[in-house]
């Protein structure tokens, strides 16, 4: 504990090498950039090329200082116009059919991180979208109200009683217009972009049935935001991915049940009608269940199996308000364990047909759980950066955490599904 508590805080920036000089501000939320350690997301003509973690010296430039550093890096992948291959599908154009868009924020009883996502969201450069709140098991009428008197007709409320992210995410579903459905968190911050970015394959690709973008740390000011952060985040790199069903990748021997390596539930969008089709979401996972987790790596292994590809876009990008305490990241660290065997046991309970697969990938399945959950004593600092890599320190105790997850996972599923039969029930 001494050591977590010892891990200094960092500064977040962005830096896009074709502003000038210009081009150094900080994240979103954060104030100017000084000196001492600085996390920079590189940008070239917008678009995001990598991070680095760096020091700026007292009394030097950091603009400077970070432009000199960041000058050897890559490029990046070539991308075609985001704008362009939208605004070509507005009206039904494009090989996917894509006209108008929505989005949906699940929410409980956070208004202030709310309205900072929803003002992040209606800044979208997308040139047709709506915006769906969905306010899950509400305890108060704090969102209804924030929504109809900050918001009106640019967002949509709609109430959800019953709790858990799936359901919240299912309700949003069904209410939504747009030939595409993008999900989100109420504590990001959207790039303008992002909206963009994500929805764009969808219009060249009628195979597509699910895009997942790039998640970046908004701050890294408490030990337990840098830890996590150090351990990977939520970051899955910079290259752009597709990932096919009828052409596994040879590096993913786990294809498609390491479904985390796609991305995550606060990035990630759908073909309405492929994400219809196979149901949803199951309502027995997520957040405010007892299954801890696992909704979106069901939605997307779903997706897959039905024949679908999907599409890792990192020039989609949102900023996540990480957890700030230590309880907070060992709570994470124990609902991370419980989702990812709670959607596993979903996807069996669902797909039968999955089994034999499934059982073929045990072995290797439990090397790669072994590999997420090492402890790692490196003696070197926590350091935020190296996406996927897990170098960094890792404490035992969440490393146990993340095991008691698992073990807990499958049957906190089936007493999720309980509980939601008893609710739908209602009482006698």
């Amino acid at each position: 504990m001494a050591r977590f508590l010892s891990i200094g805080p960092v500064q977040v920036a962005e830096l896009d090498l074709g502003a000038g000089a210009g081009g150094l501000r900080p994240g979103p939320g954060s104030p100017p950039v000084t000196s001492g350690a600085v996390f920079v997301l590189v940008r070239r003509d917008g678009l995001p090329v990598g991070t680095l973690l760096a020091q700026v010296p007292e009394g030097a430039d950091p603009a400077e200082v970070l432009a000199e550093l960041a000058g050897d890096m890559p490029e990046g992948a070539p991308h075609e116009s985001a704008r362009r291959a939208v605004r070509g599908s507005v009206g039904g154009g494009g090989g996917g059919g894509v006209s108008a868009v929505s989005v949906v924020v699940a929410t409980r009883e956070r208004a202030g991180r709310l309205a900072r996502a929803l003002d992040s969201l209606l800044a979208q450069d997308h040139p047709d979208f709506e915006i769906v709140v969905v306010d899950n098991a509400p305890v108060t009428r704090e969102t209804r109200e924030l929504v109809e008197r900050k918001y009106g007709e640019r967002v949509r409320y709609v109430c959800e009683p019953l709790p858990g992210l799936a359901v919240a995410h299912n309700r949003g579903l069904a209410a939504v217009r747009g030939d595409v459905v993008a999900f989100t968190d109420d504590d990001v911050v959207a790039d303008p972009r992002w909206l963009t970015e994500l929805t764009a394959p969808f219009a060249a690709d009628p195979r597509l049935g699910c895009t997942t973008g790039l998640i970046l740390p908004a701050r890294l000011r408490t030990p337990a935001q840098v830890l996590l952060e150090s351990h990977g985040g939520f970051a899955k790199g910079f290259t752009p991915r597709t990932y096919d069903p009828e052409h596994p990748p040879a590096d993913e021997p786990l294809f498609p049940f390491t479904a985390g390596r796609f991305g995550s539930g606060a990035n990630m969008a759908f073909r309405t009608t492929a994400l219809r089709a196979v149901g949803g979401f199951d309502p027995a996972t997520g957040a405010g269940t007892r299954a801890r987790g696992g909704d979106d790596l069901y939605g997307f292994v779903r997706v897959l199996a039905q024949g679908h590809r999907l599409r890792y876009t990192p020039s989609a990008l949102v900023w996540h308000h990480h957890r700030e305490t230590w309880r907070d990241l060992e709570t994470q660290a124990y609902g991370y364990g419980a989702g990812l065997t709670a959607y596993l046991t979903a996807i069996l309970v669902n797909r039968p047909a999955l089994l034999p697969a499934l059982l073929a990938r045990v072995p290797g399945g439990l090397a790669h759980a072994r590999g997420l959950t090492a402890v790692r004593d490196t003696g070197g600092d926590a350091a935020p950066g190296d996406h996927d890599e897990r170098t960094h320190p890792w404490p035992r105790r969440l490393s146990r955490l993340q095991w008691r997850g698992m073990v807990y996972g499958p049957v906190g599923y089936l007493r999720a599904r309980y509980a939601l039969r008893t609710a739908l029930r209602g009482p006698r």
